[in-house]
Parts: C-alpha cells; structure tokens; sequence
C-alpha cells in the first residue's frame, strides 16, 4: 500500500522528522523503514536543493514500506509548494492554516489545472520530462495535502478546515498551538488535551487523519491512547542529541568503576 492511500485509509502510520541537513540522515530515516520521512524547510537551513537531494535519498532505500516523502513547508506559498513537488516528494504539509480559506489555496497549490493552480514544468517529479503525460495524470490524485493546525483562529475554525475537499488530513503542532495558548510546552494538561481533542474530533467526522509530533516514550504513547492515527515519533536532533548523551554517560560510568 502506498504512503497515501494508508494516509487517507487512516491506517497507522509512524514517521520521522528531519531537520538537519544531510541526505543521509534522509536515507537512514527510509532505511530504519518509517513510513514517511518528514524533511524540515521551515525551521531549519534546508533549501530546494537539500530537500531534492533528500527526497532521492528517500526514494534509493530499497525497503517494502516505500516510505513517504513530506515536505513541512515554510508557508503556505503556491510558489514554494510548486517547486517542492517539482522535486518529486509525496506531499507537503504547511504551518499555520487559520481558516477553509487557506486550506482551499493549500490543496489548489498542490493540484495541476482545471482542479487546482499548480504550474506544469520540468523537475525530478516528472523525471524531467520523460514521464510527463502519466506523472500528470496520477499526481493530482497520489500528492498528499496537510494542513498544520497551530494557532487560536486555526483551532477555532478546525471543523471547517477538515471538510475542505482534497484536503489530506490535520497536524497539531505541539509547540506552536501551546504557545498560541499560552501554555507552551504544556502538552499533557487539560486546556492542551481539550484543544487536542477538537482537533481529533473535527478531523475524524471528516474521515481525515490527524498527526501530531512526539519525543518521549510517554508522549508517543499519550498520542496513539489520545487516538492520532500519524505520529512522528521523534527528530533526527533529539536522536543525535539522546544518543551522544547515552553514549558519553556510559563512559562516565565505565571510568568511575575502573577508578573503584
């Protein structure tokens, strides 16, 4: 089953974040076989050409999961989503959607004429041109559309973003919809849960899967209880980050029994 059609079947998926800017990590990320890797061009130092230098290392991992390619934008601009898809990912996802109105422009953005407003040109996407006609044709169904739910006016208008027609599904964002609140970092209280929930609920009663972001064991596991269906279990920082921390403990730890 391809990454979209589990997508919008709603089946369980697990992916990964990445922020950091080497394809490896990318590839790695396909390897570990996630079912989509989420390459970071909003807050981090990714360009155009990073993203399509990861979204062929994603591709070249030769595992069954097939793992989607999604591109976090860094606005939701029919000019950038234009050329992010030219560089042949699976989907983009963009922040800060407030209203139906900007879901709508979202999903045009993402969508070839005479349903929606993407420009027809040259890229990865179409083999650079080779696969013109059946690119064409397929991609206005197969390219996924998420919409970031993140602030007071987004939450606010939530039921009406999730009915918009094409569009793929919601994702909370953890950070920026607590501070919206005014309780940053505060994910695991009532006033956050609450606005979680509105998020579940208007995105289910549209048939549309619902994402969020999690970094500890305990978030991960609050999340699918909560009943997300996406979960980006971790960023590739925190895991460079856990892992040198572990690693520079357990030497700590080997040095303090030598010396014993």
């Amino acid at each position: 089953m391809t990454f979209h059609s589990a997508l919008r079947d709603r089946e369980p998926l697990v992916g990964t974040w990445v922020a950091l800017s080497d394809p490896a990590i990318a590839e790695l990320s396909a390897h570990l076989e996630f079912d989509a890797v989420m390459i970071d061009g909003e807050h981090s130092t990714n360009s155009i050409e990073t993203i399509t230098e990861m979204a062929r290392a994603i591709d070249a991992a030769d595992v069954d999961t097939d793992p989607g390619a999604i591109v976090r934008l860094s606005e939701n601009d029919p000019t950038e989503i234009k050329r992010v898809l030219d560089a042949g990912v699976d989907g983009v996802m963009a922040p800060m959607i407030d209203t139906p109105e900007d879901a709508r422009a979202l999903v045009e953005a993402t969508r070839y004429p005479p349903e929606g407003v993407r420009g027809v040109g040259y890229g990865r996407g179409t083999e650079y041109g080779e696969a013109f006609p059946e690119y064409v044709e397929r991609a206005n169904d197969e390219l996924v559309a998420i919409a970031q739910i993140e602030t007071e006016a987004g939450l606010e208008n939530v039921a009406e973003i999730a009915a918009v027609d094409g569009l793929d599904g919601l994702f909370v964002g953890p950070a920026d919809l607590s501070a919206a609140l005014g309780i940053f970092g505060e994910t695991a209280g009532d006033e956050f849960l609450e606005a979680v929930d509105r998020v579940l609920e208007a995105g289910h009663a549209a048939d549309k899967p619902v994402a969020t972001l999690a970094f500890e064991e305990d978030e991960i596991q609050r999340w699918v209880d909560r009943g997300f269906d996406f979960v980006l279990a971790g960023v590739d920082i925190d895991y460079v980050k856990a892992g040198g921390r572990r690693a520079k403990a357990m030497f700590e730890d080997a040095m303090e029994k030598r010396d014993e």
